[in-house]
C-alpha cells in the first residue's frame, strides 16, 4: 500500500510539475525601462522645474491568459507626497487584445500611436496622455510601476473623463492578470 501512495504521489508530482511548465507566464518588457534602474531623460516630464522630452516609453507584453478581450495599462508613482495616493502618470484603457504592445510616444495626448479604440484619460499632472516622471527635487528616487492588465472585457466603458484613481479601480475589478515592472527617478 505504501508503494503505491508513493507511485501516485510521484505521478501527481510530475504532471504538475508538466503542467506548470507548459503555463506561459503574462510578462511585460520594454527597451527603454529598466528594471530597477533610472528612468532616461527622453521619458521625464517637460513641466513643473522637470526638462525632459516626456516621451512615453515603449511597452511589450507576451502571453495574456485564455479569455482576455482587452488591456489596459497604467503607470503610478507610489511614492509621491499625495497623502497616500501615489501619482498616476499614464492610464490607457481599453486596448484591442489583439495588441501586444505599445510604441515609443504612443503617450502623445493626440493618440495617433495607439491602437484603434484605445481611450487615454487624463494623468495627475492634468493631462491627457503621457506625463513623465518629476518628483520634487531633493525627495530621493521615486519606484515607477509599469502595470499591463490582460482584461476579461473588450470595453471597460469609462467616460474620457474619468478620474485615474476611479479608472484603476474598475480596471483591477476585471482584470485577469496583471504584468508589472518598475524603474525609479529622482532629482
Amino acid at each position: 500500500m505504501k508503494r503505491g501512495v508513493i507511485s501516485f504521489l510521484t505521478l501527481v508530482t510530475i504532471l504538475s510539475l508538466r503542467l506548470f511548465a507548459d503555463a506561459s507566464a503574462f510578462e511585460l518588457k520594454s527597451p527603454d525601462i529598466q528594471v530597477d534602474k533610472p528612468i532616461g531623460e527622453k521619458f521625464v516630464y517637460n513641466s513643473v522645474g522637470c526638462s525632459g522630452q516626456n516621451v512615453s516609453p515603449e511597452l511589450i507584453w507576451s502571453d495574456p491568459p485564455e479569455g482576455t478581450r482587452s488591456f489596459a495599462v497604467v503607470v503610478h508613482d507610489p511614492d509621491a507626497p499625495t497623502g497616500g495616493a501615489g501619482f498616476f502618470h499614464w492610464i490607457v484603457t481599453d486596448i484591442p487584445a489583439s495588441a501586444r504592445a505599445l510604441a515609443q510616444g504612443a503617450g502623445a495626448a493626440d493618440g495617433k500611436k495607439l491602437a484603434a479604440g484605445s481611450l487615454q484619460l487624463e494623468n495627475d499632472y492634468g493631462d491627457v496622455g503621457w506625463g513623465g516622471p518629476c518628483p520634487p527635487p531633493r525627495a530621493g528616487a521615486h519606484r515607477y510601476n509599469f502595470t499591463v492588465y490582460a482584461l476579461g472585457l473588450e470595453r471597460l466603458g469609462l467616460p474620457a473623463n474619468a478620474k485615474a484613481s476611479v479608472a484603476e479601480s474598475v480596471i483591477n475589478k476585471n482584470a485577469l492578470a496583471k504584468a508589472i515592472i518598475s524603474s525609479r527617478y529622482g532629482r
